[in-house]
């Protein structure tokens, strides 16, 4: 699966758990998740939670910061990587 493929499944649900009622024009690949104070440690725990079901990856505890899930360019890169690994 590609990140093309990856990235409009991650937004969806980014927005129907931690942006009811957004406009999906209001988040593109570079919108600061983390950075931006959409994304709390719990929300983000979530986020992986259904990464790692939905694709069927396995993240590391180091994986789960900014670094890695700030936006949906990385999140959809990291996801990608992991798949073809």
């Amino acid at each position: 699966m590609s990140k093309d493929e990856i990235k409009p499944l991650v937004k969806q649900y980014l927005l129907d758990e931690f942006l009811p009622g957004a406009d999906a024009d209001e988040v593109d690949d570079s919108t600061p998740l983390m950075s931006g104070g959409i994304l709390d440690s719990i929300s983000t725990t979530r986020l992986v939670a259904f990464l790692e079901e939905r694709f069927g990856v396995t993240f590391e505890a180091h994986e789960m910061g900014v670094d890695y899930l700030d936006n949906l360019e990385d999140i959809a890169s990291l996801v990608a990587e992991k798949m073809a690994a």
